[in-house]
């Protein structure tokens, strides 16, 4: 895909990445951190979405500190996941990032392995998923529970929507710019993992090319996990729905 670049400039150059907060206080500082430490360059959005314990409060004063590298988005509600990350999408297209990464607040998705998405943005992937399922890719501190409902999920996804991405619901992830311009972002509503099938889903009718890098995967230590019983439900029939609608569209002819 031609991006108009001059010769030798890589598109990880400008990168985004955002951390969507819920009362994520004890966890915030460390994976500012640790963001800066692996990869100085890099820019980071904060969306905070009207937390009680104060995380947007300690993200401005963290961003007073550090004003050119990180930056805080102040939503009233707790909108869910993919509203956050759709109003931090339209932030960065905004300011002309590059690239746009999705990172979890709680560490869980590791800073010191964001070079391997990058590095795949820039060998001409357009979307780099960091998967737990490929070769290489790595679950810590799991309970048993939670790894069989993500395999699950993985399974169910990748049957009914045909697709061979081993790591579907992970929100580990660096787009390019042109993905989500492509995209329409405002026909998008899923929250939860949900949110990441979707986009990916997405992704793929629109020819862009996605693959998969292995990380590690570490259980928060801090805090409390946002998965709920509506996420499961949302993406076990919206998931249904797609795949259902892509086999007739494609039984018909009609290119996604």
């Amino acid at each position: 895909m031609t991006t108009g670049r001059g010769p030798g400039e890589r598109p990880s150059q400008r990168t985004l990445v955002i951390i969507p907060t819920y009362n994520e206080r004890e966890n915030l500082p460390l994976i500012v951190g640790r963001v800066h430490e692996a990869q100085p360059d890099v820019h980071i959005l904060v969306v905070d979405d009207g937390s009680p314990d104060g995380t947007g409060v300690l993200a401005d004063e963290l961003a007073l500190a550090d004003p050119d590298r990180l930056h805080v988005m102040h939503r009233t509600s707790k909108g869910g996941l993919g509203a956050a990350y759709l109003a931090g999408f339209a932030w960065g297209l905004g300011r002309e990032y590059s690239v746009l990464v999705e990172m979890d607040a709680d560490g869980s998705h590791p800073p010191e392995q964001l070079h391997r998405l990058l590095d795949g943005i820039d060998g001409g992937a357009d979307l780099v998923i960091g998967s737990r399922y490929v070769p290489g890719g790595q679950v810590r501190n799991w309970p048993r529970r939670r790894m069989v409902l993500s395999r699950t999920a993985n399974g169910y996804s990748r049957i009914l929507l045909g697709v061979d991405i081993h790591d579907i619901t992970a929100g580990y992830r660096a787009y390019r710019r042109e993905v989500l311009e492509k995209i329409d972002l405002s026909a998008v509503d899923s929250k939860g993992y949900c949110f990441q099938i979707d986009l990916t889903w997405r992704s793929i009718n629109n020819g862009f090319v996605v693959i998969e890098v292995p990380i590690t995967f570490t259980e928060r230590e801090f805090g409390q996990s946002k998965m709920s019983g509506s996420n499961i439900r949302e993406a076990l029939f919206k998931v249904a729905e797609w795949g259902i609608r892509g086999r007739l569209d494609r039984a018909r002819g009609v290119v996604g």
